[in-house]
């Protein structure tokens, strides 16, 4: 059922989160720490008994230098070097299987899909661990070093999301100028905070993003994982402002409103999970070309599929392929 405004409103919601003066240094220092931590990048190719698919298991440095897994999709034989799709994942998911999430890789795109450190347990499988420091928590990871913006669990995934931009940018059978980054629900919050990081990427394409308006978000739904934080405040009642603090770091009303790529938005608005009003808060803030699908009879699950086709016909076009290019050969992969 519907439980948030009605949408004449939700077109013109606009946020109550603020943003301190030091958002963009604190960012600035936490990216350029996370490069400058150094690291690899390891190819490797995996046998997953595809057809028209590679497969690669790919390590890269994420925060810290951590290692970070993903899977690298690409169609078998491309005519030159491919654009890549970015995806991060939802919450309490990983990478999952090397043959599964076939679409972007079926679709003529390189498809990185980063694992989620610490999660990869919920409902696909993950193989990154996170070494970062935390105190006292519920369980789950939103309220990871949540007192501080310094040991936030995100400041380490959001890190990670950028790190995995730079790494597929270093793939020899990849066109570094065309690249986009995309996600749902979890992985839509971090893609649209790396759409704020990375200047030169092409697209973002959001659905149903999670991580939007923590000041309403923790006060309008019982459902988790947003309600990690009212379980936390519950019993630590005076970290309410500490919380707060931390969390306007990672709104991605804060982010969307230094976004200036071509950006595609969804939002259900029968969605508990992410509100819509938290989905429109980000999207009205957002500062580039946008557009925004409405799905009135859904949940979190949003457009399922149909956002699928929807989000790879906004990408299309801006990936478009150059008209010239060689066919790359086994050997140069």
């Amino acid at each position: 059922m519907y439980n948030d405004m009605p949408e004449t409103e939700l077109r013109t919601y606009k946020s109550s989160q603020l943003c301190n003066e030091d958002f963009d240094a604190f960012w600035e220092q936490t990216l350029q720490e996370t490069r400058q931590a150094g690291g690899e990048v390891v190819v490797e190719p995996v046998h997953a008994g595809l057809e028209t698919v590679d497969v690669y298991d790919v390590t890269f440095p994420g925060f810290g230098a951590d290692p970070i897994k993903a899977w690298l999709r690409a169609p078998k034989n491309p005519n030159g070097p491919l654009p890549a799709v970015v995806q991060y994942v939802g919450y309490g998911g990983g990478r999952g299987r090397p043959w599964e999430n076939l679409f972007w890789a079926s679709a003529g795109f390189a498809h990185l899909q980063m694992d989620t450190r610490g999660q990869g347990s919920g409902w696909s499988v993950g193989d990154t661990p996170d070494p970062g420091l935390s105190g006292p928590q519920v369980p789950g990871v939103m309220t990871k070093g949540i007192t501080s913006k310094e040991t936030y669990y995100y400041r380490r995934l959001i890190a990670d999301g950028v790190r995995a931009v730079d790494a597929v940018r270093t793939l020899p059978w990849i066109d570094p100028g065309r690249i986009a980054v995309t996600g749902g629900s979890q992985g839509g919050a971090i893609a649209l905070a790396v759409g704020a990081l990375v200047p030169d990427i092409s697209a973002v394409a959001v659905t149903v993003p999670f991580l939007c308006d923590f000041p309403r978000a923790t006060v309008i739904t019982d459902a988790y994982p947003f309600r990690e934080i009212a379980d936390y405040l519950s019993t630590h009642r005076d970290n309410t402002e500490a919380v707060a603090d931390t969390l306007s770091y990672f709104d991605g009303v804060n982010f969307a409103e230094r976004s200036r790529h071509p950006a595609y938005f969804s939002v259900a608005l029968m969605d508990p999970i992410t509100p819509p009003s938290t989905v429109f808060a980000a999207y009205n803030a957002y500062s580039g070309e946008k557009e925004i699908k409405v799905w009135p009879f859904n949940g979190h699950e949003a457009g399922g599929p149909d956002d699928d086709q929807l989000v790879r016909q906004f990408l299309a076009p801006r990936l478009a392929a150059p008209s010239h290019g060689d066919k790359i050969s086994a050997s140069e992969r």
